[in-house]
């Protein structure tokens, strides 16, 4: 069976645009939540958001008409995407100055989005009503649907492999990098660009999320998303995009790659149960996380790290949490357990991906991020979140979970990188 790494990461995020500011902000606990910027909050009890700033699309698209052009989302997923293949050293075209390493047919893309174009769909639908239906852009329909961001990073990057945009809610880029692993450990190509973006900032789906009563309501950053913690009330919406490159491990050893850590396992399961709740035993979850523990082989010596998908939910902490003691029992206890969303907010679609970096960073840097605000315990979520200070942590796997609207649930497992290790 071909073993699958990954040589490549980029990331746009509330806590840095690339990869080095990202890693930074996470080891020192540096929260990207702050009042939303965005628009008027007047009329909304929602006055907290986790922005992008300094975000600079003609950094990364050349022709400026491209960028009139294209959403919000699609310009994040671009340029995460470009970060990834600079990093990686991949090419399926001639770039100038490097010759392909990679067939274009076997160069996938699977990056997908909760949402997809909302800042568009939102600004057309304003202007449909104040201008009239002639005044709609041209461009609304390839702007704003969800598979755009992975045409674009096929056409920008000549990728004519297998190319899958995945929705799956706040599960959709675990999905993307985990369909990604399954396709190349069966010899469906070589390399896939995956993961997700998301850009929903908009008064429309903060007034939708807020309405049914998903969001937190505070005004105070450092109280509003605060994962595990006992006066937890609700998430905090975030945006941008990770992207990561992953590759069989033979190709990215010919080609002299360097590699961050191994896909080993992947869990994909539904609760079958409500389109927003969690189930209350946490059955999907349990079954996600069992299955991506056994396809990678984890022992019972082994040290783990999960990053969680922790939203700051009353439902969701206590589910997950619940679900962790299912799978692992006492010795869940000893597993270092941390959700970057309370620096990053919830990133919807683009979560996963996001938090698959974090995760992979844990195994090049030695260091497991926190989870930041956390003052209260809650006798439910009674585990190990690595409160408000990173940890010096050597992991051998670390599994990274998410949980979507509509039941969905995903997890991967990464492994710490042994190039004599035999495929199994």
């Amino acid at each position: 069976m071909r073993r699958v790494v990954i040589t490549g990461m980029g990331v746009i995020s509330p806590v840095g645009n690339d990869l080095p500011s990202f890693k930074d902000s996470l080891i020192n606990g540096k929260s990207g939540i702050a009042p939303i910027t965005r628009f008027d909050t007047s009329e909304t009890k929602i006055k907290v958001a986790a922005q992008v700033e300094n975000f600079d699309p003609k950094q990364y698209f050349i022709d400026k008409s491209e960028i009139r052009k294209t959403d919000l989302y699609v310009q994040y997923a671009y340029a995460a995407a470009l970060q990834a293949m600079n990093d990686s050293g991949l090419r399926a075209i001639d770039d100038g100055e490097n010759s392909a390493n990679c067939d274009p047919e076997r160069l996938g893309v699977y990056v997908g989005s909760g949402i997809g174009g909302m800042t568009t769909f939102y600004d057309e639908s304003v202007k449909l009503h104040t201008r009239g239906p002639s005044r709609v852009s041209p461009h609304f329909i390839p702007m704003m649907i969800g598979n755009i961001a992975a045409g674009t990073i096929s056409i920008k990057f000549g990728a004519c492999g297998p190319t899958l945009p995945v929705v799956t809610a706040c599960a959709t880029s675990t999905n993307s990098i985990g369909e990604a692993y399954l396709a190349i450990k069966h010899d469906r190509a070589d390399a896939i660009i995956a993961g997700g973006s998301e850009a929903t900032l908009t008064p429309l789906a903060v007034a939708g999320f807020a309405n049914c009563f998903a969001l937190s309501e505070s005004d105070d950053p450092e109280r509003a998303s605060i994962p595990f913690d006992k006066e937890r009330n609700g998430f905090v919406m975030g945006e941008g995009a990770g992207i990561l490159i992953i590759e069989e491990l033979t190709h990215a050893q010919k080609r002299g790659a360097k590699i961050y850590a191994e896909i080993c396992g992947y869990g994909n399961t539904s609760d079958a149960y409500h389109v927003t709740a969690p189930h209350p035993e946490a059955n999907g979850a349990t079954a996600s996380i069992k299955l991506a523990v056994k396809e990678a082989q984890i022992g019972e010596n082994d040290k783990i790290y999960i990053n969680a998908h922790g939203t700051s939910t009353q439902l969701n902490d206590k589910a997950e949490t619940l679900a962790i003691k299912k799978v692992f029992g006492e010795r869940a206890y000893d597993i270092a357990i941390s959700s970057t969303k309370s620096m990053t907010g919830h990133m919807l679609g683009a979560a996963g991906a996001i938090e698959a970096i974090a995760s992979t960073l844990t195994f090049t840097d030695g260091v497991v991020p926190p989870t930041i605000g956390y003052k209260i315990p809650d006798p439910e979520c009674d585990l190990d979140y690595v409160p408000n200070k990173a940890r010096e942590f050597k992991a051998d796997f670390a599994l990274s979970t998410s949980l979507g609207f509509g039941g969905h649930n995903a997890c991967i497992a990464l492994k710490r990188f042994n190039a004599d290790e035999r495929t199994k």
